[in-house]
């Protein structure tokens, strides 16, 4: 089994971007919107904020206690996006149950929406008119590419359809016309989609969900599922379990999360350059 090292292309990524953020005439930050202190979330934050600062890109955390209404946190959000120095703007999810997620998002510019979660912004990925993709399916997509991997004539599996991984996923695999089935907790025979599957991709966040009697010989497997399970963060995928069976796996950590964050600063840059 091969491990996909998203570390190493992230790496790869953030050092051509080192020198696109040189060559920018604009000083470029990214304003990252947080509503209250879960220590997880802070350290989704801080990974953000050492790979900006890493290759010349400021950030800025505007904190919001949970005590915060869907009706303030859409006003200050307004005030954020129209500051002219920040350049990209993000909502870290998720947001405590009583705001209204897809509200607050849906105020973001798509000119300044580098994680494409806004409806506007899902709008024109959908109709194959984004010029960028969501973070997780452009880091899928980078895995794929650089490891040679062919999607496009391969049966795939997506399990889960949530607003980070599964929905942004299935939008970039419909624009690439790939063969692909959603799995969820109301599909039918999920275990028979898995089987038949060349490529499964997961994000559910249930640990050690993904074992080796569910696959086939020879599968690719992207894990961009994390949770906490005694004290680490793990993925969706038993990596001991698929080993024997899979032909490559990627890690968590050290797989699609650093991937994803080098995607977004990307996506950063690139709204950036087209004003």
């Amino acid at each position: 089994m091969i491990l996909l090292d998203g570390k190493k292309l992230a790496d790869k990524i953030l050092a051509e971007l080192k020198q696109r953020v040189f060559e920018s005439p604009k000083k470029l930050r990214l304003a990252v919107i947080v509503v209250g202190d879960d220590p997880v979330v802070r350290q989704f934050i801080e990974r953000k904020q050492k790979a900006a600062q890493n290759i010349g890109v400021d950030t800025r955390v505007y904190p919001f206690p949970d005590s915060m209404s869907t009706s303030e946190l859409r006003a200050r959000l307004a005030e954020i996006v129209h500051e002219e120095k920040n350049t990209g703007v993000i909502v870290q999810l998720p947001l405590p149950e009583k705001i209204n997620s897809q509200y607050i998002l849906n105020g973001i510019l798509p000119s300044k929406d580098v994680d494409l979660l806004s409806a506007r912004s899902l709008g024109l990925l959908a109709a194959g008119r984004s010029h960028i993709l969501p973070p997780v399916a452009g880091a899928v997509k980078a895995l794929l590419e650089e490891y040679q991997i062919d999607y496009h004539a391969k049966k795939i599996a997506v399990v889960g359809a949530g607003q980070l991984v599964g929905k942004p996923i299935v939008l970039w695999l419909l624009n690439e016309k790939a063969t692909f089935s959603v799995i969820r907790s109301s599909t039918l025979n999920p275990g028979e989609i898995l089987r038949n599957s060349d490529i499964i991709i997961t994000g559910i966040g249930k640990p050690n969900f993904l074992t080796g009697d569910m696959i086939k010989e020879g599968v690719v497997i992207i894990d961009a599922g994390t949770s906490e399970s005694a004290g680490k963060i793990v993925g969706d995928v038993d990596p001991d379990s698929v080993a024997a069976k899979a032909a490559y796996l990627t890690p968590v950590p050290g797989g699609v999360g650093p991937l994803t964050v080098a995607i977004l600063l990307k996506n950063l840059v690139s709204r950036a350059r087209r004003g």
